[in-house]
């Protein structure tokens, strides 16, 4: 891809308006939702592209999840750390990198921008989840009584935040009890 293709393909997928030539080789899309970076390397052999999804601060519990997406997941975009920010950020050379790829890696960062945290939060619980049943299941436990431990933590304040009203711990407990009820007979001991 040359600069022109680039810029073309910005604004075919931004609109003219969101699309800022900041420098030389370099855009800014700016909408009401995200900002997104594209910069070429200083002889225009190497594209980057970086959107941030979450401060670090955010994300630090998620670390291991989002490493493990760049593994199995991401595709062409990945999951990177810089001055305190997680980026979604695609890096091609530019000679080899066509227009539609271009475009799916774009949209693949949109989807990361979108989910933000959420997939690497319901990856951290279903693993906590399912330590929950290995070691109720190694106690003997049933599905029902696993219940009841978790609503006995809620109730004395191990689980859960203080400030929650009754009808919020009830849509917690009720998550709980559907990831118990679909994991369950999956997890093994």
């Amino acid at each position: 891809m040359i600069p022109s293709e680039i810029a073309d393909t910005l604004v075919e997928l931004f609109g003219a308006a969101s699309v800022n030539a900041v420098a030389p080789g370099s855009w800014q899309i700016e909408t009401s939702d995200l900002r997104l970076l594209v910069i070429l390397s200083d002889d225009e052999s190497w594209i980057r592209v970086l959107l941030p999804i979450a401060s670090i601060q955010d994300a630090l519990p998620f670390l291991e999840q989002l490493l493990e997406a760049n593994f199995d997941d991401t595709h062409e975009v990945r999951y990177a750390i810089h001055q305190d920010v997680v980026w979604g950020v695609f890096q091609h050379n530019c000679r080899s990198l066509v227009v539609d790829d271009f475009r799916d890696a774009i949209a693949q960062l949109l989807a990361m921008f979108e989910v933000g945290l959420d997939d690497a939060f319901n990856r951290l619980t279903e693993t906590r989840i399912r330590q929950i049943i290995v070691a109720a299941k190694q106690q003997g436990q049933s599905m029902q009584a696993t219940m009841q431990s978790l609503e006995r933590f809620y109730a004395e304040g191990l689980m859960g935040d203080f400030d929650q009203t009754p009808q919020v711990q009830e849509e917690v407990l009720a998550a709980w009890q559907r990831q118990l009820e679909r994991l369950w007979d999956e997890v093994e001991v």
